[in-house]
C-alpha cells in the first residue's frame, strides 16, 4: 500500500538526519508539541508538522489510542492522561526533586505559603514542583512552565553564580506580566546584593501583587542546580516578612544542598 507520509510533506531538519524507521517517531513527537502549544485540529496540526492531513490524522489517532492524546469532536486534541503520568514519574525520579520535597514540605507547613522548585533549561527557569499554599489565594504558576529568569526569585537564585556578563544576558529576556520591571543597572545592582547574600527576591517583577524569597541548591561540586521559592501575595508578603524569610530560606537551601552532598 502506497504510503502518504511520503507525499509533499517537508521533513524537519530532525528528520532529514534520521533513520527512516524514527521519523515517525518523531512525527509523533512533534504533534505533542504542536498540541501543547496550541494546537487542537488536524488543520493546525497538519500546517505545524509539514504534513497531508491523512498522515496527521493517522499518527494523532495512534496518539489517541495510546492515550497521550485525547479528543472531543467539540474542543479537538489535547494532551492526555499517559503524559501525567509520565511527567509525575520523571518528577519523582529527578534526584533534586526527589531529595528537595521532604524539605519543601516541612517549609510549607511550616509557613504556609506556595513553594516552588525548578531549574534553569537554556535561557528560562522550568517549574519542577510547586506546593500550594494554606492561604485563600491562587498563585497562577504551574509544573513544567518557564518564567522569565531576570523577573523572577527562583529564576535570579538560579544564576546567582554566573557573573554580571551573563547577568546582562538574562535582562528583559521574555515577557513578564509585572508592573515593576527595573532597568539593567538598577537590576544587575539587585543581582549584586542577591549574589553577596546568597538569597534571592521577586518585588512584583513577575506578576503584579506577587512576592517571593528565593534559595540557590547546589551539587556535590557546589554548582547551583536548581533553586527553590517561598510565594505570596503582598498581604502576607511585606518587606519585614521577606526579610524574615531570608534566612529560613537560606537555611533549607542549605540542607538541601548537603543532602545532595555539597560540603558547605
Amino acid at each position: 500500500m502506497w504510503d502518504d507520509t511520503r507525499m509533499t510533506s517537508k521533513p524537519s531538519t530532525a528528520e532529514a538526519g534520521a533513520a527512516p524507521g524514527s521519523q515517525t517517531l518523531l512525527r509523533g513527537l512533534a504533534i505533542l508539541e504542536a498540541v501543547a502549544g496550541g494546537a487542537r485540529d488536524l488543520a493546525a496540526l497538519s500546517a505545524s508538522l509539514g504534513t497531508t492531513r491523512s498522515t496527521t490524522h493517522r499518527l494523532a489517532a495512534a496518539l489517541v489510542e495510546q492515550r497521550y492524546l485525547t479528543f472531543a469532536p467539540r474542543d479537538g486534541y489535547a494532551l492526555g492522561p499517559k503524559l501525567l503520568e509520565l511527567g509525575f514519574r520523571a518528577q519523582q525520579a529527578a534526584p533534586v526533586t526527589r531529595v528537595a520535597r521532604p524539605h519543601l514540605e516541612r517549609l510549607s507547613a511550616e509557613c504556609g505559603d506556595t513553594i516552588h522548585l525548578g531549574v534553569l533549561e537554556g535561557d528560562w527557569a522550568l517549574y519542577l514542583d510547586k506546593l500550594p499554599g494554606r492561604r485563600r489565594i491562587e498563585i497562577s504558576s504551574r509544573v513544567g512552565e518557564r518564567q522569565p529568569v531576570w523577573s523572577t526569585g527562583l529564576g535570579k537564585a538560579l544564576i546567582l553564580d554566573l557573573g554580571e556578563a551573563r547577568w546582562r544576558g538574562f535582562h528583559r529576556l521574555g515577557a513578564a506580566r509585572g508592573g515593576h520591571s527595573p532597568d539593567l543597572e538598577t537590576w544587575l545592582a539587585r543581582m549584586r546584593t542577591y549574589a553577596a547574600r546568597g538569597i534571592a527576591y521577586d518585588r512584583e517583577e513577575n506578576e503584579p501583587e506577587v512576592r517571593c524569597v528565593a534559595g540557590p541548591i547546589r551539587d556535590a561540586g557546589g554548582a547551583i542546580v536548581a533553586a527553590f521559592s517561598v510565594t505570596s501575595t503582598v498581604q502576607y508578603m511585606n518587606e519585614a516578612r521577606m526579610e524574615a524569610l531570608a534566612e529560613t530560606v537560606r537555611a533549607i537551601a542549605d540542607a538541601i544542598s548537603r543532602d545532595l552532598g555539597w560540603a558547605g
